[in-house]
């Protein structure tokens, strides 16, 4: 894996080439392994690249990699599965190649077909190539935005990157805030492409690709995750053929995942979506798969001793870490540093913990990330399948009125309640982490006859009313409501999961892993986001998905093969830390200190009064505003 970073200015470069040197090692943890930088005085562009060696160590790969006629030059990040394939197309076509890398492979399928070659890329990948002869650059990014680019355009200046922090190397960036972005931030903990914390600064969206030309962007789309058409019939489907399609479709993309010259092992959570993912490794491997996972002493959050159960009887070789709460509450320092703009995704802490302990021992991890999205995952799946049957009974006023009475009721009250009556409540009402999803619940009740709102309660923190008042603007339209439009033929838990496969997905957990574990120069795969698997489940029946109140359906029948049931048959915990009890107690003077009123009135971007209303309330017990609080530290 790498690092890239690039500059064009209707200028001579010679004054900006210290912040280019700059800008790219400011990358040294995505590629800690190499350097080179492309400049062209002339023309004001400038390239950067720091080198992960993954596959082909030698000099050869370096890049900035130029074409053999100089015309083009590219700079890459990312892996390339399907490779070698191409790499014979190309040969009986008459290239020739000086490496073994998978770079000089999208450079030349580029000089073959141009923009038609990112189609017929596998794999994960940002990249950028300069056509010296036009003056124009093209940017490309992966179907699923596994791997990120940022891109900054404000009069005669292009910038782009890997990551915000080399953009802010160079002296003509303009850090500007977007209040906008600020208040989609509070709102989904993290902010949705193609915006950033910065007006001018723009992620590329997944599936795109962008010609920059005259100091202007042109924007195309070469692939989206299919939507099941309206006349779909779920008889195509037999759900024993579905399986024995969809474990071969994971095992070839588990095996492309495979190729490496540095050691290669997996993360392991002990989750239904890795242990099949070290499953399936452990199937094609002739040697004991080396695993990580980590662990923490706090009920609620340690799947460490289950990790470690699948570990011994798939018998690969596992590495586990308990981690105290001094390890964990260390890495939120670094948290601004890793991720450089606006992220209140929690779990970050453990991710990095875990690539920490990974690249220890190994350069590439694979892991079980997307499983939720594709296979009914997440608990507002359940949701969206409940309110569904709910609205037929009773009209959403009903559920409006029921949700402002249980509003009254104390959050500590609510959940001995409801101890008292979950083991009398169909499975479907199960909640776990009680205190974190009552207030969820109650937005969900609230918008019962509205899919679009009850989705953005289920992940929104700060609700709409309540950004009017802390930042004094009404929320933008985003991404969601294109999606939500294009998808109005599919079941309302079809359309949750389609809106999460572009934007939460792209835009919080792989965001995650991505910085997470590049911080630690370790490379992360996931066969569970190979586009053939995504086109493929995209099509699949929900009762493959979901039945009988259980997610992953189909995913638990193949693990089964390879697991007992009874290692993996449990309720979902989550990769997280207890953010609730750490903010009442260690992080309590932080909290206070960040927060405090006098800090709140001299910064003028927040109303301190509802800051200060939603602390007593959580300190004092009264509600659980773990996700708000964390979002404003």
């Amino acid at each position: 894996m790498c690092g890239f970073v690039g500059v064009k200015i209707r200028q001579d470069l010679k004054e900006w080439r210290e912040d280019l040197r700059i800008a790219t090692s400011s990358l040294t943890h995505r590629g800690p392994d190499d350097f080179d930088l492309f400049v062209d005085n002339k023309r004001g562009v400038g390239l950067g690249h720091r080198r992960l060696s993954i596959i082909d160590l030698s000099s050869a790969a370096r890049q900035p990699m130029a074409s053999d006629d100089g015309r083009f030059v590219l700079v890459y990040n990312g892996e390339l599965y399907n490779f070698r394939e191409i790499r014979g197309y190309l040969e009986k076509k008459g290239y020739q190649f000086r490496s073994s890398s998978d770079s000089e492979v999208v450079l030349k399928a580029f000089m073959e077909w141009g923009t038609d070659a990112f189609e017929k890329f596998t794999g994960m990948f940002a990249f950028v190539i300069w056509d010296n002869q036009r003056e124009r650059f093209f940017l490309v990014r992966d179907r699923l935005g596994i791997k990120p680019l940022y891109y900054y355009i404000r009069g005669k200046t292009i910038l782009f990157a890997s990551e915000l922090k080399a953009l802010m190397a160079f002296r003509g960036f303009v850090k500007e805030l977007d209040l906008a972005s600020v208040q989609q931030f509070l709102h989904y903990q993290y902010i949705p492409s193609p915006h950033t914390i910065f007006k001018y600064t723009f992620k590329l969206l997944p599936g795109h690709w962008a010609v920059i030309e005259d100091d202007h962007l042109k924007m195309y789309r070469y692939w989206k995750p299919p939507i099941k058409p309206s006349h779909f019939d779920e008889n195509d489907f037999s759900e024993d053929n579905a399986e024995k399609v969809l474990e071969r479709i994971l095992t070839k993309s588990v095996e492309a995942r495979l190729i490496s010259d540095v050691p290669l092992g997996a993360l392991l959570s002990g989750g239904i979506d890795s242990s099949l993912i070290v499953a399936l490794m452990q199937k094609v491997s002739v040697t004991p798969i080396r695993t990580f996972s980590i662990g923490f002493d706090e009920p609620g959050y340690d799947e460490a001793p289950w990790a470690a159960e699948i570990a011994r009887h798939l018998g690969t070789d596992h590495t586990e870490l308990y981690a105290t709460q001094a390890q964990a509450m260390e890495i939120i320092p670094c948290l601004p540093e890793i991720y450089d703009e606006p992220f209140a995704d929690s779990s970050a802490i453990p991710t990095v913990l875990v690539s920490r302990l990974a690249r220890s021992e190994v350069t590439v991890a694979l892991s079980g990330d997307g499983g939720d999205e594709q296979f009914a995952g997440y608990p507002r799946y359940q949701a969206a399948w409940t309110m569904t049957r709910a609205s037929r009974l009773l009209p959403g006023l009903f559920w409006k009125h029921l949700s402002a009475v249980l509003k009254r009721i104390p959050t500590d009250h609510a959940e001995k309640t409801y101890s008292i009556c979950r083991k009398t409540l169909p499975g479907c009402f199960e909640i776990e982490n009680f205190r974190d999803k009552w207030q969820k619940v109650l937005g969900l009740l609230v918008h019962a006859d509205d899919m679009l709102e009850a989705y953005r309660s289920t992940i929104c923190v700060w609700s709409e009313k309540e950004l009017r008042m802390l930042v004094g603007q009404e929320l933008l339209e985003t991404r969601f409501e294109e999606t939500f439009r294009e998808t109005q033929d599919l079941s309302p838990q079809e359309r949750f999961m389609m809106i999460d496969m572009g934007t939460y997905l792209p835009d919080d957990l792989l965001t995650k892993v991505d910085r997470a574990s590049m911080s630690a120069s370790l490379e992360v795969r996931v066969p569970l986001l190979d586009h053939r698997v995504v086109e493929y489940t995209s099509q699949m029946p929900e009762t493959l998905k979901w039945r009988k109140g259980k997610s992953k359906y189909l995913l638990r029948r193949i693990l089964a093969h390879f697991v007992p049931e009874g290692l993996f048959e449990r309720p979902k915990m989550g990769f997280g830390v207890p953010i609730n009890k750490w903010l009442r107690e260690d992080l309590r003077p932080l909290l206070l200190d960040c927060l405090s009123p006098e800090r709140l009135r001299k910064e003028g971007l927040l109303d301190h009064r509802l800051v200060e209303q939603k602390i007593g309330e959580h300190l004092s017990g009264r509600a659980d505003h773990q996700h708000r609080l964390w979002s404003l530290l």
